[in-house]
């Protein structure tokens, strides 16, 4: 918000609501974008780690898969936001940390999902 602030001049010590300054530029809140950038993130700093959570994530543990329909998966979720065929291929991208956050500000820029 505050470049939006900074665009038109408002100054900080200025009692300005945020929904003002987002009317007077005509913009729209888009807090989705911040979710999936924020699940893509920490999917990554999950997958780059072999800990217990790498495990759940990938589901790899040990158990019975519960009754009745299946839940969608983050994964899946996360791999067509970001334009990527496999989990498998995914997770391999997690691996090389430049590769991931481009592919990250990729979706970012031009809003695939």
């Amino acid at each position: 918000m505050w470049f939006l602030r900074r665009m038109m001049r408002i100054p900080w010590t200025a009692k300005k609501l945020n929904d003002t300054v987002l009317s007077k530029t005509k913009t729209k809140r888009a807090p989705i974008n911040k979710i999936r950038k924020r699940q893509a993130t920490f999917f990554g700093h999950i997958m780059r780690r072999e800990r217990q959570e790498h495990l759940v994530t990938t589901g790899m543990f040990m158990g019975r898969r519960g009754r009745g329909r299946l839940h969608e998966k983050t994964t899946d979720g996360l791999a067509s936001w970001l334009g990527v065929g496999s989990m498998v291929e995914m997770i391999k991208m997690t691996r090389e940390h430049d590769v991931w956050r481009g592919m990250i500000a990729n979706a970012m820029r031009h809003g695939t999902g």
